[in-house]
């Protein structure tokens, strides 16, 4: 069994004049959670689908747990789990017919099924509910049923695009748990996102951006290599005023709103806390309060997409 649950080699995808997916090159080992992170229509879905073999490449290779996905797609869909954006979920039927429905479209006998079943509903927290229609549950709810509905079958690896869209933050937390126990019994979870929290979860994070693969790393890492230099976030009134003078110093990178206060990028090692407050002050700013911090997968993507 090969150590490289997906393997990735300069692969496009274009529809017609339209590059959707430009010379993406990538590894995934087994056992890790790799993020896909970008806005809508950077690229993350077009690569999904073709790593399904649902879509054919431009140009490029790739394999999937050992598979080539043009030559060998039928022997790598019943060894993955899908969950698309919008999962087709049949409302009428129970969560336990859903499960029981998909378990025979991947070709389960009952014998199998029927222990499966039971625990999937386990783990996606549903036992008890087992009878409840699946077009009465809330957001939340639904999602982890079409998560339980892509891992019926014991897939190997996990493909989930945007599984937590439009659920609130506490049911996005309890997702990323439920992810991570999947991990922890053997499973490869690949997940796109445009959720910036949600990308601190992933093991490594991969940032796609106008179809390319801007770069790919740890979390950690990303926000060592990429930035220009240290995170600020500074406190001062009026704010709008601020963020001008703040912007037009030199040495500053970049700068902007990050709730009641303002956040900055300078350049190298061409500010401490103190110098920054004091060109704050030269500029009228006598309150002003600075303060090293952080930097966020938001100030990459941002230094990443300006490039």
């Amino acid at each position: 069994m090969p150590d490289i649950a997906i393997s990735v080699h300069e692969l496009s995808k274009k529809f017609g004049d339209f590059t959707a997916v430009d010379g993406v090159s990538f590894e995934v080992q087994r056992g890790e959670v790799v993020g896909y992170l970008g806005p809508n229509g950077s690229g993350k879905t077009t690569t999904m689908r073709m790593l399904l073999g649902l879509l054919r490449p431009t140009s490029g290779r790739a394999q999937v747990l050992g598979f080539d996905i043009e030559k060998q797609a039928e022997s790598i869909r019943p060894l993955v789990g899908y969950m698309s954006q919008k999962f087709a979920l049949y409302e009428d039927l129970t969560i336990r017919e859903n499960l029981v429905f998909y378990a025979g479209v991947y070709g389960m006998r009952p014998d199998d099924y029927r222990p499966r079943v039971q625990d999937v509903l386990a783990l996606i927290g549903l036992s008890g509910r087992e009878n409840e229609r699946a077009g009465e549950l809330s957001g939340g709810w639904r999602q982890r049923l079409a998560l339980g509905i892509a891992l019926v079958h014991s897939p190997q690896l996990l493909f989930l695009d945007e599984p937590t869209s439009g659920v609130d933050p506490s049911a996005r937390r309890e997702f990323w748990d439920l992810i991570y126990t999947l991990t922890e019994r053997g499973a490869t979870v690949f997940v796109s996102t445009h959720y910036m929290d949600e990308a601190e979860h992933c093991g490594r994070l991969g940032i796609m951006y106008n179809g390319k693969l801007m770069a790919m790393d740890t979390p950690s890492a990303l926000k060592g290599s990429q930035l220009k230099g240290p995170a600020w976030n500074v406190v001062a009134d009026p704010l709008i005023p601020a963020l001008d003078a703040l912007s037009a110093t030199p040495g500053v990178h970049r700068a902007g709103l990050l709730g009641d206060h303002l956040h900055a990028i300078s350049l190298g090692d061409s500010h401490t806390a103190e110098s920054l407050r004091s060109a704050l002050i030269a500029r009228g700013f006598a309150d002003a309060i600075v303060e090293e911090t952080e930097p966020t997968l938001e100030d990459v993507f941002v230094e990443l997409a300006g490039r």
